[in-house]
């Protein structure tokens, strides 16, 4: 499989939990408590799937050789534009993360932060994900050159075995799935 297939496949997985955390979001908006061990799995997929294993081969293969090989658009592209986006994101998993802190803690107004940090994050994926998906890495794999481009996919495939042999797909998405049962 190429990498970029692999990562729009991955981006589906990413845009399920993007729904579960919304429907966590509405439930607490509805007066329910939030469930602290659920919001921990979710972060902990974001952390360890999303950006680690997601965001980590982007960065590390594609976005690396895109800035590389494709000149001042190129490094614009991703230097101003995804990878602003991806610290954006962790930014707002760290808030939310401390929100939810505040929130065991006993600080009720903590709730508003844990809500809105959670609902940032999914609408700046959500938008990102869309940018990757229609331009970025068609952009990518138009420009790049074939041997570039075998390159990545060959760190790609390296990286994703490497994943497999310590069950990391398989545990992300039974989180993943485990989650939906619970709010979708």
């Amino acid at each position: 499989m190429k990498s970029v297939e692999i990562m729009v496949m991955e981006h589906d997985y990413i845009l399920r939990m993007l729904n579960v955390m919304r429907k966590a979001c509405i439930n607490a908006m509805n007066g329910e408590n939030i469930n602290y061990d659920d919001f921990s799995k979710i972060i902990e997929f974001i952390r360890k799937y999303a950006d680690a294993h997601h965001h980590g081969k982007e960065e590390k293969f594609l976005f690396k050789e895109m800035q590389i090989n494709l000149g001042k658009l190129g490094e614009n592209l991703i230097t101003h534009g995804m990878l602003v986006e991806h610290d954006y994101g962790r930014l707002y998993v760290s808030n939310l993360e401390d929100a939810l802190h505040k929130l065991k803690k006993g600080d009720d107004e903590s709730k508003l932060d844990v809500i809105s940090n959670a609902v940032a994050y999914t609408n700046l994926l959500k938008r990102h994900i869309a940018k990757e998906n229609e331009a970025v890495y068609m952009f990518g794999e138009k420009n790049l050159p074939k041997e570039v481009i075998d390159k990545i996919n060959e760190k790609t495939d390296k990286f994703e075995r490497e994943a497999e042999k310590m069950g990391t797909q398989k545990y992300f998405i039974d989180i993943l799935e485990s989650l939906e049962k619970k709010y979708i």
